[in-house]
């Protein structure tokens, strides 16, 4: 009999977690949320954690001489210190390609937003202004066609190709970028600084790699057209949150859709959303989020608990 802890079962809200009530003959305690202070107590004498975004570090990790597995509830594994857990031989698996419809969709309902000027329309017709148009329709805010439009994306992994087919069907030439520091170009890819520069559409499907600085800084995002339009799915710590107001305030960049911020939840005075621009669009880091795609979440957590409990190989070790 094992226990298993989920640290912050608030993050997978919605799913049915019956699956992972059925892994076995184990404990399982649910934590809604986990703060800094409550890790240890709630982990406890735990053998397997679960965690979606609360930070499992070296100081912790080695008071958890029992902890055997970690599952990370996400694709991204910068909650957890690798080194330290391989160092104390804990295993650590991650969820993958559980939400490739999700968030391309995702991507593509922010781009259809700005093109389509979805909010600003909104807010006239509540605001009286179709009601008191001359003519049968409300030129107020201009639609942007996609057709025939260049789509950029960087990162082409299974999100960014997934979103890149999604771009095809609305007749978009997809751009796929090459890493910025890249020295062989692969054959099918652009360089980075001329595929920014033919970018009607940029789309970030990227990992932010701690120490490399900003994806996209002010001399990155000079290279788009002023008429380019950025959206990041990926993660916020891409983007210099600074260089991004200053060229949307000055027309440097026509509009960006953001689902993530470099400090998630963000703080009341987080520069992004006080800048309140009307071309900045932005989501609660809900693209992952569909129904299906939590739910698939859950059920590959549940899988890699039987596996490894059973002893047989786990499919996303990290």
């Amino acid at each position: 009999m094992l226990k298993i802890v989920f640290l912050d079962a608030a993050t997978v809200q919605g799913a049915d977690l019956r699956p992972l009530f059925e892994t076995g003959d184990h404990i399982v305690e649910l934590y809604q949320t986990t703060s800094a202070e409550q890790r240890l107590a709630h982990i406890g004498d735990a053998e397997i954690v679960i965690t979606n975004k609360v930070m499992l570090d070296k100081s912790l990790l080695s008071q958890l001489p029992q902890l055997r597995l970690i599952c990370i509830a996400a694709t991204g594994t910068n909650c957890v210190d690798l080194d330290a857990a391989q160092e104390l031989r804990i295993t650590v698996c991650n969820a993958r390609d559980y939400a490739l419809d999700s968030v391309p969709q995702h991507t593509m309902a922010l781009l259809l937003a700005l093109t389509n000027q979805v909010v600003a329309n909104h807010q006239a017709v509540q605001a009286g202004a179709w009601q008191q148009s001359p003519i049968f329709c409300l030129h107020q805010h201009p639609l942007r066609s996609l057709h025939g439009k260049t789509f950029t994306v960087v990162g082409y992994g299974g999100l960014g190709a997934a979103t890149a087919e999604l771009a095809k069907a609305f007749g978009m030439r997809v751009c796929i970028a090459e890493r910025p520091d890249a020295t062989v170009i692969r054959e099918g890819r652009t360089p980075f600084r001329p595929a920014l520069e033919l970018a009607d559409v940029l789309s970030l499907h990227c990992p932010a790699v701690a120490g490399r600085g900003f994806l996209l800084d002010h001399e990155q995002l000079s290279w788009l057209k002023p008429s380019a339009l950025l959206l990041n799915t990926a993660r916020g710590q891409l983007i210099n949150p600074s260089a991004l107001i200053d060229a949307l305030q000055h027309g440097r960049l026509a509009g960006a859709a953001l689902d993530v911020l470099c400090q998630e939840p963000p703080p009341l005075d987080d520069p992004v959303i006080s800048a309140n621009l009307p071309n900045l669009l932005l989501s609660p880091h809900v693209a992952w989020a569909a129904d299906s795609a939590v739910q698939r979440l859950v059920n590959q957590i549940a899988e890699n608990i039987t596996a490894f409990a059973a002893g047989t190989p786990i499919r996303s070790c990290v």
